[in-house]
């Protein structure tokens, strides 16, 4: 199956499924910050995940328990993998030179990563 994008509230919904691991709709919406959006917003979002294979679920009678069927990693990976395809030709130097010259870095954020770095070297 084919990872694709999420939309903001996708994302957010997705979220609350990661941190929860499985819940109702009403459970994910329990966890959504206020304003909160309507029960039938949230569980159309929820079918729309399922369709492009995100979550699963498990029916109890007419009540559907959802779960992550991509974990949140799996969607980091693609995200960044995107990132760098779109915005940075697949480069990571140029990534880095882009957190450093224009989200200033300090110097901590740079040992860190230095650290990093060489502990993936050896």
């Amino acid at each position: 199956m084919e990872i694709r994008s999420l939309t903001r509230a996708e994302e957010e919904v997705m979220l609350i499924l990661w941190q929860m691991d499985k819940g109702f709709v009403k459970d994910v919406l329990a966890d959504m910050p206020e304003p909160k959006p309507a029960y039938n917003t949230v569980s159309t979002i929820i079918r729309i995940l399922e369709k492009k294979g995100f979550v699963g679920y498990t029916a109890y009678g007419k009540t559907h328990e959802y779960y992550p069927l991509i974990s949140q990693a799996e969607y980091k990976r693609y995200e960044m993998k995107q990132l760098m395809e779109n915005y940075f030709d697949n480069s990571l130097p140029q990534l880095v030179s882009f957190f450093v010259k224009d989200q200033s870095l300090n110097t901590k954020d740079l040992d860190e990563i230095i650290k990093i770095m060489n502990k993936e070297k050896e």
